[in-house]
């Protein structure tokens, strides 16, 4: 009797032990409109052990039959708390996901979303093949294990350039960015709220963001592109919520410094390049971009290294 009821007390106090480690901390939700809203990270850059991962935005659009979420988070964990938060706006399921790009923050979160229809590009959904294994051993080694437990799921559903669908009466177009930031980027236009989705192709606080897979030219153009829609609210990848003023100013940015970059290699080191956009850029651009002086040097480095 005493042994049973001391196994009782135990399984009860797993269960339990569990149940704490498992609770889902609420992370806030930003109304956009009457139908979109946003879920903003607090962080940005790497992955760590205090923010477990979760360094991106997700967004989501309530249609008339179920929710249209675009981008997971880096986890399962965020993707189940990405979950959670949408519950206290809706009781509406998940059904479509989106995945913007094969960047591991952006799409970790598949997992926590068995039952919806997870839509990509095909370049992104082969760079996740490729690459995904790989991000997630590094994720969960500089996270130290606080990322938790994740199972990649990769979507099954691919897009075609300059596609248009109706997610329960909600009508989405997809703009390819010509692998701007990565292999298939995919923004999100609703017309009908004029407001533009764009993952890492759209920025607010920090310089644009460009990749050694990206192509810069095309994250120019694809920008040009957006800026023409005139859209009223603009959804980032990371930051907050902005509007085309930022798209028009991302334009200039990079038209200037790639423009610099390009006729200045080989006749500059990476040195004299870097000195010449700090003294050409810095005046303008160290006000507005929260990185431009601690990230200016990694920056002009990599857009050199784009140039071979």
């Amino acid at each position: 009797m005493t042994k049973n009821l001391l196994a009782l007390l135990f399984a009860a106090f797993i269960t339990c032990n569990s149940l704490a480690k498992n609770t889902i901390d609420p992370i806030p939700v930003t109304p956009i409109s009457d139908n979109v809203y946003s879920i903003v990270s607090p962080s940005f850059g790497l992955p760590t052990p205090e923010n477990k991962g979760w360094n991106s935005n997700s967004h989501f659009v309530v249609t008339e039959t179920g929710v249209l979420l675009f981008d997971t988070g880096s986890s399962e964990l965020i993707g189940h708390r990405i979950k959670h938060a949408i519950e206290s706006v809706t009781a509406l399921p998940v059904r479509w996901v989106v995945n913007s790009h094969s960047h591991a923050d952006h799409w970790f979160g598949n997992g926590a979303f068995p039952e919806a229809e997870i839509i990509t590009s095909k370049p992104a959904l082969a760079t996740m093949k490729d690459h995904g294994p790989g991000a997630l051993e590094f994720y969960t080694r500089v996270t130290k294990g606080t990322l938790g437990a994740t199972e990649l799921v990769y979507p099954t559903v691919l897009l075609t350039e300059n596609q248009t669908r109706s997610f329960g009466g909600v009508e989405v177009s997809f703009i390819f960015s010509n692998d701007g930031h990565s292999p298939g980027d995919l923004l999100m236009w609703l017309p009908q709220q004029k407001i533009v989705v764009g993952g890492d192709v759209l920025g607010s606080d920090w310089m644009p963001i460009i990749t050694g897979h990206g192509k810069v030219p095309s994250l120019i153009q694809t920008l040009k592109d957006v800026a023409a829609l005139k859209p009223e609210i603009v959804l980032t990848g990371h930051g907050q919520a902005t509007t085309v003023a930022s798209v028009t100013r991302d334009v200039a940015f990079l038209s200037q410094i790639w423009a610099q970059v390009k006729a200045d290699y080989g006749k500059k080191t990476t040195e004299e390049l870097v000195a010449t956009v700090q003294a050409e850029m810095g005046p303008k651009y160290g006000a507005i971009y929260k990185d431009f002086g601690s990230d200016i040097k990694r920056y002009v480095t990599l857009l050199v290294q784009l140039q071979s």
